[in-house]
């Protein structure tokens, strides 16, 4: 329970349809903004969350474990911006943290599911396996931050709100009168403040930046920046060098260097990626013929993922788009479905070059990391 509307929801229906729930909620971090609303269970959060069990009518307990949010996905962050990446935080912590602590938790409290209030579905395929689904609404979407999900967690988890929108679970909320009926929420990290992925990656930095030159596809310095964590490959603003009027988006990070090339949107297209690692559901083998979704909140397209043999002669997990995607970053995590079920998914080691003109699909990122 995060002490927002979703988990109060989800937690409500339980209720309802007789199940004895015992409502937990780990503390991650404690934001050193007294004015920021904090959405990832500090004090503030933890409070509404009991007041939530208190008018349901079930225990509540908090379990601290914000040093290994630190370690499993503060540090990361960190850790991925200064080395060129653009990271997703949320894959990290539902796989190193939240799924992964609230399974053994379940445990020690003699539960038998873990439910949360993520918009996702869990179906059952004919041999009675669990199988990790899209939500119904498409805008709240959380399949693709599941994805680590494994299947002997996924035969423990519960989403209640899979079949719901945003707006039916406000509403309900709203008509149950539960506390926080009203309370809003952000798109941002739960851990960084709005707008302040480059000062929070410094704050942290301890003499690890990584300045460099801005330059064109020609190799002409256009500027100096102060580190390579204040670029995203597809970034388009916030770049502080002059273009002269032309539409260059970042194109490649070199951390090693500092070396930052920007390119026309056209060079940005990629055929494909090479994926660090692998997670795939226990029914699901390669080759295999998917729809891939580079990014959340972008279109997934359509591709084949194989393992073939590398240039060093070494074997990788390639994903060949059937259509050239834009924006494809280092750091963000490929997802497989097959229509809205979820395949599996990795994170994108590196991109690979487009190899014939085609229709470029996929995401145009307009806004600073």
């Amino acid at each position: 329970m995060s002490g927002g509307v979703d988990s109060s929801v989800a937690a409500a229906r339980l209720v309802d349809a007789g199940w004895d729930v015992v409502g937990v909620t780990l503390h991650l971090w404690d934001s050193p903004d007294p004015d920021a609303q904090s959405r990832c269970c500090a004090p503030e959060d933890q409070r509404d969350a009991r007041r939530v069990a208190d008018v349901l009518g079930f225990p509540h307990y908090t379990f601290d474990r914000r040093q290994l949010f630190r370690e499993r996905v503060v540090d990361p962050f960190v850790d991925a911006y200064l080395a060129g990446q653009t990271p997703s935080p949320c894959v990290a912590c539902n796989e190193h943290v939240k799924v992964r602590e609230l399974v053994p938790l379940a445990e020690r409290l003699g539960a038998r599911f873990v439910a949360t209030g993520h918009y996702a579905r869990i179906e059952r395929d004919a041999t009675g396996k669990a199988r990790l689904f899209r939500g119904k609404d498409p805008r709240k979407d959380q399949s693709y931050f599941l994805h680590v999900v494994d299947d002997a967690e996924l035969e423990r988890s519960c989403f209640p709100l899979g079949d719901l929108t945003k707006e039916e679970v406000r509403a309900e909320a709203l008509a149950r009168n539960l506390p926080g009926a009203t309370k809003g929420e952000s798109q941002e990290l739960c851990f960084v403040g709005q707008g302040r992925y480059a000062a929070f990656v410094e704050e942290r930095a301890a003499g690890r930046l990584r300045p460099g030159a801005v330059v064109d596809e020609e190799g002409r310095t256009l500027g100096e920046h102060d580190g390579v964590h204040r670029f995203t490959v597809g970034q388009r603003k916030g770049l502080g060098v002059n273009t002269d009027g032309r539409a260059l988006f970042v194109r490649s990070i070199d951390a090693s260097s500092g070396l930052v090339t920007l390119g026309s949107p056209d060079r940005l297209a990629s055929g494909g990626a090479v994926l660090s690692s692998l997670r795939l559901a226990g029914d699901v083998t390669l080759p295999t013929s998917c729809e891939v979704q580079v990014r959340y909140r972008t279109e997934a397209i359509p591709a084949t993922v194989a393992r073939e043999i590398g240039a060093g002669g070494t074997e990788e997990i390639v994903v060949r788009f059937v259509s050239p995607v834009r924006a494809v970053s280092p750091g963000q995590v490929a997802v497989l479905y097959r229509g809205d079920r979820v395949l599996g998914g990795g994170p994108i080691e590196r991109a690979l070059a487009a190899t014939r003109p085609s229709p470029v699909v996929g995401p145009n990122v307009e806004v600073a990391p």
